[in-house]
């Protein structure tokens, strides 16, 4: 059974979504535990996966789909799905995420898209079973493939919440539907030049055929980054994310605002480093030194529009994009703790959005709105929600010993020896701004302060609201027991954070990265 752990990733969600499908209509209770059964058999395969790639001499596994033999026939031919430790990592991200969610979404869901819970969840599992597969897939045209179910599914997914929800998710549609043909047709460019859609593959017909300086490989290269920065909401190409996360069902959000961008980082991690080749994507382009100067514009200019919004759900759709210019700047700084400090911030962010959606759905549920001024009494109605919540938000801000923290840390550290200063007072300002937001809400939530800034009380922690509206409320324990695990997850993650940076140096270690300015 462990040798098709890989399958099993796939195989739990996919079967999951078929079932889902079948019975949703005259068994619409069943889906829920479906859905849990399903991610909780996906996330065992992942497990057993990072186990096997440890184990593993070569620290990676592969998998060949449809009986293809890779000694008898070269490589590229058949289905390839191969785990190393950078996939393997981020794959455990997404079904573990996935996998709180889908314990969280039995109200939100029931409440929201009533009569729906089939259409939802086999949605919802195929998400998963995107995601995940853009992680493992060792094909470039397979890779498209993926990204497109996860695209269609999460459209689905989105179009379901509020009325407003169509018109999001059309601009959804245009920049995705965008950003895959850019992707599509640089995967083209690549297969025309090289002959090969295998990954690995593609680097060593780079390398032995001297295909660096060819026009049509930095063409194909150009277009592959362009549809990955529309597709992970890179300014100013993020202007579907805000409105769709907003307006999307409490569920949809949790799991898509977490992920989607983060997956996306990843993919322009593998292309830069497995497909290309750290020398034709960082040596023979322009890139290194136009790319984060974009990342800084993108940072100060998300930053300054989350400071902007008063309603804490839109706020943390800004806050997204400008993690996004963190990730990327991580890349494109173009040194060793530049790429650790990307890949931990793409585990880190994960999280700790997962954290802070999961609050702002149950504030949604408890007080129909996540307007600032809606927000005043609930350290007092429900400690844990609110607890669980910042430290969230603590961790977005990189107070330690969360995992923002220590992501944070290297991403500086990456700028500083690449001496981007620019880059470093770029992190320095957002996260001056997070700073300012969440302790406005601490503000608000707590001291009853008004937008204004009037204190509506008649003294410390009077609240001028009446009893109904203070007494202790928690919120469902479905909905409150992912948020604390999520939470205990995000401090877990930056205790142990050398354990993970271990890993994440395991796989850096092949690409003879540089360590400082010397390039």
């Amino acid at each position: 059974m462990s040798e098709n752990s890989i399958a099993l990733i796939f195989a739990f969600p996919l079967f999951g979504a078929v079932l889902c499908a079948l019975v949703g209509r005259k068994s619409r209770n069943l889906c829920h535990p479906i859905a849990v059964a399903s991610l909780a058999g996906a996330l065992w395969g992942g497990i057993e996966t990072l186990r096997r790639v440890i184990a593993s001499e070569a620290n990676e596994v592969s998998y060949y789909f449809g009986g293809w033999n890779a000694d008898a026939y070269p490589r590229g031919v058949g289905i390839e799905f191969r785990a190393d430790y950078l996939g393997t990592l981020i794959m455990l991200v997404v079904v573990g995420v996935a996998f709180l969610v889908a314990i969280y979404s039995k109200l939100p869901v029931a409440e929201e898209t009533p009569e729906k819970e089939g259409s939802f969840y086999t949605l919802f599992l195929l998400q998963v079973t995107g995601l995940a597969g853009i992680c493992l897939t060792g094909d470039a045209f397979n890779l498209y493939v993926l990204i497109e179910v996860a695209a269609l599914t999460g459209y689905g997914l989105i179009a379901m919440g509020s009325a407003r929800a169509a018109a999001a998710t059309f601009n959804y549609v245009i920049l995705g539907t965008i950003g895959a043909s850019f992707y599509l047709l640089g995967v083209g460019y690549v297969y025309m030049k090289t002959g090969t859609l295998n990954m690995v593959g593609i680097q060593e017909v780079i390398t032995a055929d001297g295909l660096a300086d060819s026009a049509a490989m930095q063409v194909a290269f150009v277009f592959i980054c362009l549809g990955v920065l529309i597709k992970m909401a890179f300014f100013p190409f993020h202007a579907w994310l805000p409105n769709a996360y907003f307006h999307a069902p409490t569920a949809t959000s949790s799991l898509l605002a977490p992920l989607v961008t983060k997956v996306m980082i990843y993919v322009m991690i593998r292309m830069t480093l497995t497909v290309f080749g750290v020398d034709f994507s960082f040596e023979n382009t322009l890139w290194t030194e136009v790319i984060p100067w974009l990342v800084v514009i993108a940072i100060v200019c998300a930053a300054t529009m989350a400071l902007a919004q008063r309603d804490v759900k839109k706020m943390l759709t800004y806050l997204i994009v400008a993690e996004v210019g963190y990730m990327v700047g991580g890349i494109w700084v173009y040194n060793y703790y530049g790429f650790i400090g990307s890949i931990f911030h793409v585990i880190s962010d994960a999280c700790m959005t997962l954290c802070l959606f999961l609050g702002v759905g149950i504030i949604l549920r408890k007080r129909k709105t996540t307007h600032f001024d809606g927000l005043r009494g609930l350290f007092r109605k429900m400690p844990f929600t609110m607890g669980g919540f910042f430290v969230g938000g603590f961790s977005i801000i990189g107070l330690p010993p969360t995992c923002g923290f220590f992501s944070k840390w290297y991403l500086i550290t990456g700028g500083m020896l690449a001496e981007r200063w620019e880059y470093m007072v770029a992190l320095m300002f957002s996260t001056m701004v997070m700073v300012v937001l969440f302790f406005r809400l601490i503000e608000r939530i707590h001291l009853a302060v008004t937008e204004s800034g009037e204190n509506i009380g008649h003294g410390h922690g009077d609240l001028a609201l009446p009893d109904s509206e203070t007494f202790f409320d928690e919120a469902h324990w479905t909905m409150l027991v992912p948020l604390l695990l999520s939470a205990s997850v995000v401090l877990v993650i930056g205790i142990f954070n050398q354990d993970i940076v271990n890993l994440i140096q395991d796989f850096l270690e092949p690409f003879d990265l540089p360590k400082g300015t010397d390039r």
